[in-house]
């Protein structure tokens, strides 16, 4: 059990859009961070105010869109101190069920391009900057085709090859960032992946309040994290193991 403590920060949410992804957005809201979030269509953004969420909508396939949104949370935010990639495997994993041929363009741009894009775009903006910041990547794992039948689950209805796919790029998205942005002392970063057999799994709320008590963690860390450690990824739950050392 997570115990949320109320910390002053600002947080720059990406991935899953609201509503959808309100239930960790709230998360982060109720831990006294100011949040900034993506959501469905501008009508929506005023929806979340009362939960002290600022949201705007974002065009994954435009690099000029993600510019934009990132300038607007800066805006909104004063600075941003913490960065949330979230890959919902299991949400996507129903909004795009099959492959077709059709689908294929806006599967990538949708699960793949508009991480690029957010990813490649925060890098120059934090560079610019070089002030303090936490970026984590969250997944929220659902089994391919593959560990389906190699796990003999009938019982589990696999992941489209595309959703798997695009997974597997997020996870390679956030390794190699991790490993890239080792040596700046002004970037942290948290990689977390929440199994399928997670406790916790079916909770997006609980799965938020660990990541928001994990950010704390490391956000109090008085040294720099090594390569490995910034490289390794936490059980959603479990204890984060960030290599730092902290404050006593």
């Amino acid at each position: 059990m997570c115990v949320i403590i109320k910390v002053m920060a600002n947080t720059l949410f990406i991935g899953k859009d609201l509503p959808d992804g309100l239930e960790i957005a709230e998360s982060f809201s109720n831990s006294g961070r100011k949040v900034f979030g993506v959501c469905k269509s501008e009508m929506d953004a005023a929806n979340f105010e009362a939960e002290k969420i600022v949201a705007s909508t974002w065009n994954r396939a435009s690099a000029v869109s993600t510019l934009s949104l990132l300038i607007k949370a800066e805006t909104e935010l004063g600075n941003i101190d913490e960065v949330v990639f979230y890959f919902d495997a299991n949400y996507f994993a129903s909004k795009f069920e099959l492959d077709k041929t059709e689908e294929i363009a806006n599967s990538v741009d949708y699960m793949i391009s508009g991480y690029f894009y957010a990813i490649d775009e925060l890098l120059k903006r934090i560079e610019q900057k070089k002030d303090k910041i936490i970026v984590s990547f969250l997944v929220r794992d659902y089994p391919s085709k593959f560990e389906v039948c190699s796990a003999k689950s009938a019982a589990i209805v696999p992941a489209s090859n595309i959703v798997s796919a695009a997974k597997q790029a997020f996870i390679s998205m956030a390794e190699n960032f991790s490993t890239n942005v080792s040596d700046k002392d002004y970037i942290s970063v948290l990689l977390a992946k929440c199994s399928i057999g997670n406790d916790i799994y079916k909770n997006e709320k609980l799965i938020g309040d660990w990541l928001c008590e994990s950010l704390t963690t490391v956000s109090a860390a008085k040294n720099h994290q090594s390569v490995k450690n910034a490289g390794t990824w936490n059980k959603v739950g479990s204890k984060v193991s960030t290599g730092f050392m902290l404050f006593k």
